[in-house]
């Protein structure tokens, strides 16, 4: 009894010891990898070849503490919660529609690298064979190297794209795609080589596989049922319970382990149970909050330290060897890249993202090591060389690639389309990705309103987050004999407590917006000192690769009409997000016109939407915003253009039709960018009746006030640049002696300014100046 009980708990004190080994070693290579461009799997790669036999497990006395009996058994289990973890992680954070419209592309793209990898893994079947002393069948130890070679680590490509910020773009979300749809490819391979080890005849396999099937089934439809009655449950809490969130995963994880039990992988139904995973209310905001920092605090560490520690290179002791583990890491790479670039070729794709997404795809330790230790337990495969030197040879693979991708992102990070896209070269047929920040539940209605009019056509992409900024309040260290001032301080130690009531509210509109819409809403809480909160959206912004940011007004509107204002920390932050942004910045002077017509509330009336156009790149930008809004069904946008009376002779909505000649022959103060834009504009917009275009003329900013007061209640909303770059500074001459608020621009500031009677809301647009110019394929056509 005594001895069954140690066979027990000495492999328990054994993994606890690595696992917290691994954590701390991989934090430590993180420290000093971070500043020559690596990121995370590598350092935790690192860090578990250094405990393993590879470093420190050479160790005798060492050795036989981390290597106990049966501790091969917690290493499974142990793995097989990662896997779990991590899969479902994946399917609540992919992009289902992304893929849904890239198949065909994402298809290709596998197809290519698999391929060619296939081939390769048959070539040299019986070399490898011969060389490492195999027995038995030679096409199980061929289907084992295809799935070597082919196969991509899909949860190292998630961590790796994360790591170095280009999820939301297309190369980030295409290389997770591609990489989910590989890692199918591998396990199928894998299905394949257990059931050929197994005795039973084809149609038992076949009940079996219908059987998972409809278990998987039937664990989606109730899982999607128990997450809309948690949700009707309890109104009055932003998040689920933790004895909730334990009943969801205990469902997931008893469902992972029934299908294992049965023979079955569970990779691909953890995924399938993620994307199935109904994405509104607060059980989904709570799972991917708890799941996420899981994952990314805990289980990412051990998994990846895992995979290092598993690895030998003791066997590396001839040139037999390593020309061996050469040969399939040239070939995996050669594979990847040929068969990849051959895709993109087709596809008609840039060469610098086939050479990025090759690499990327060569991503090994998943399905990979997984494959290895299935066939050796099943005796598929019977050599330790070869069992060894693959496993060598999928490490370094990954290393190796992982390296180059950081190398890569790091160069020729403006080449591979990770970077920003301004407004007004933004296609309004291609994705927008944008960061909407609300300091309280007032100003949200008008923000996720604002959303749905960017969203332009339905058919349109649109991936919106929404940051609720919910500043840290400071502690009072001035008398701390007062017990009072204690006991309310210890009650706040805890970030999840700020902001609580705003936070329900916030959820309740997102929840029913997202009901009504059909659109996803990311959500984002920040907690931060007032002082450093521009920092957090600027930074979250450059992760997203948001082409703006929408921040509230430092005012807010008032019974009476009039706008009061807020806390002072709140337009100093507007003012260094400004300064500091990674993109162009629009400021949202909200008075609610913009919410009631939303769908929100379910008005179907036609929102009225004035830019106006002075010239220079903030209205430029102002413009590029315009044409989403102006595809979409509840907007009626006019752009409304103001000229110098002395280029009244020659007006540009006259002279459009005949564009060859249509030269905006306005006056020197007309510069070609403005004259082209506008004519864009008109020939793309205005011809086809989707927006309307005016001119006024004015010759200096009284008289452009007087038309602004004109026209103030004909509109629910204005459109403005800052007026950055303005050349003709005449239009607008005097307006800004009355000046309030210099960061709205003068126009900006004269429509925001409590004097002027207006009932529509403001948006004020900043264009973000770039450091490098941008490529023309990234400009609208």
């Amino acid at each position: 009894m005594d001895e069954a009980f140690c066979d027990i708990v000495n492999p328990a004190i054994s993994l606890t010891a690595q696992v917290s080994s691994i954590i701390v070693l991989s934090h430590v290579f993180q420290i000093l990898l971070k500043p020559l461009g690596q990121h995370a799997p590598v350092a935790q790669i690192l860090a578990g070849l250094l405990l393993g036999p590879s470093g420190l497990s050479r160790s005798p006395r060492i050795h036989s503490f981390f290597f106990e009996n049966f501790v091969v058994d917690f290493y499974a289990s142990l793995t097989l919660f990662c896997r779990i973890c991590i899969m479902f992680l994946i399917g609540l954070e992919i992009d289902a529609s992304y893929m849904m419209h890239n198949l065909d592309t994402i298809s290709i793209i596998v197809s290519g690298g698999c391929a060619i990898c296939t081939f390769f893994a048959l070539a040299i079947t019986f070399f490898v064979y011969d060389q490492t002393a195999s027995q038995g069948s030679h096409i199980m130890l061929a289907l084992v190297l295809i799935v070597i070679l082919a196969n991509t680590a899909c949860p190292i490509v998630f961590r790796l794209v994360a790591d170095l910020k280009f999820t939301t773009t297309d190369n980030g979300r295409l290389a997770i795609c591609c990489s989910l749809i590989a890692d199918m490819y591998g396990m199928f391979i894998l299905i394949i080589i257990t059931a050929a080890r197994h005795k039973g005849t084809f149609l038992y396999w076949l009940l079996k596989a219908l059987c998972c099937l409809l278990i998987l089934v039937g664990v989606v439809i109730f899982t999607k049922h128990l997450a809309n009655w948690l949700n009707q449950q309890s109104r009055n809490r932003k998040d689920l319970r933790p004895l909730e969130v334990m009943l969801i995963c205990a469902v997931i994880i008893s469902t992972a382990m029934t299908l294992e039990t049965m023979g079955f992988s569970s990779i691909i139904a953890c995924f399938i149970m993620g994307l199935m995973f109904p994405r509104r209310g607060k059980s989904a905001r709570t799972m991917l909050a708890t799941v996420t920092y899981m994952v990314y605090n805990f289980i990412f560490p051990i998994y990846f330290g895992f995979t290092g520690f598993r690895t030998n290179i003791a066997y590396l002791n001839n040139l037999r060897n390593i020309g061996i583990v050469l040969m399939i890491i040239l070939l995996s790479i050669g594979g990847k890249i040929s068969g990849t670039l051959a895709a993109c070729h087709y596809l008609k794709r840039p060469l610098n993202d086939g050479v990025l997404l090759a690499f990327l795809f060569n991503m090994k330790g998943h399905v990979d090591i997984l494959t290895l230790t299935s066939s050796m337990v099943n005796n598929a495969i019977t050599s330790i060389l070869f069992y060894n030197l693959m496993l060598i040879a999928v490490v370094i693979s990954s290393l190796i690639s992982s390296i180059l991708v950081s190398l890569m992102v790091k160069r020729d990070g403006e080449t591979l389309g990770i970077k920003h896209i301004s407004m007004e070269h933004h296609s309004p047929k291609k994705e927008l990705i944008l960061l909407a920040c609300v300091h309280s539940p007032h100003t949200v209605a008008t923000m996720v309103g604002l959303i749905e009019a960017l969203r332009g056509s339905e058919k349109v992409p649109i991936a919106p987050y929404l940051m609720h900024l919910i500043e840290l309040p400071e502690k009072e260290n001035d008398n701390p004999t007062n017990d009072h001032d204690h006991d309310q301080e210890d009650e706040l130690t805890d970030e999840e407590d700020y902001g609580a009531d705003d936070v329900l509210e916030i959820n309740e509109s997102i929840d029913i917006f997202t009901a009504e819409t059909k659109m996803t809403i990311h959500q984002i809480k920040n907690v931060s000192p007032s002082l450093r909160m521009f920092q957090d959206v600027c930074n979250y912004a450059e992760y997203i690769r948001s082409s703006i940011i929408i921040i509230p007004f430092h005012k807010h509107q008032r019974i009476d009409g009039k706008l009061e204002n807020d806390k002072h920390g709140i337009r100093k932050m507007n003012q260094k997000v400004l300064h500091h942004a990674p993109c162009s910045v629009a400021i949202l002077i909200d008075r609610g016109h913009t919410a009631r017509a939303s769908p929100i509330s379910g008005s179907e009336c036609l929102q009225q939407v004035a830019t106006l156009f002075f010239g220079g790149p903030d209205d430029r930008e102002a413009l590029g915003l315009s044409k989403r809004l102006s595809t979409h069904h509840h907007t009626n946008m006019t752009v409304i253009r103001f000229l110098s009376t002395s280029g009244k002779d020659v007006s540009f909505a006259h002279q459009a039709d005949d564009v060859e000649v249509a030269a905006l022959n306005t006056g020197p103060e007309v510069d070609g960018e403005d004259s082209d834009a506008l004519k864009d504009f008109y020939q793309s917009y205005v011809t086809c009746g989707k927006a309307r275009f005016l001119e006024k003329y004015t010759d200096n900013g009284e008289q452009t006030a007087t038309i602004l007061r004109d026209m103030a209640e004909m509109y629910s909303m204005f459109i403005v640049g800052k007026g950055g770059g303005r050349v003709d500074s005449a239009l607008t001459s005097g307006m800004s002696d009355w000046e309030e608020c210099p960061e709205l621009g003068a126009v900006g500031d004269f429509l925001a300014s409590s004097e002027f009677n207006i009932s529509g809301s403001v948006l004020v647009v900043q264009q973000h100046v770039p450091t490098l110019s941008e490529p023309d394929d990234n400009r609208c056509v």
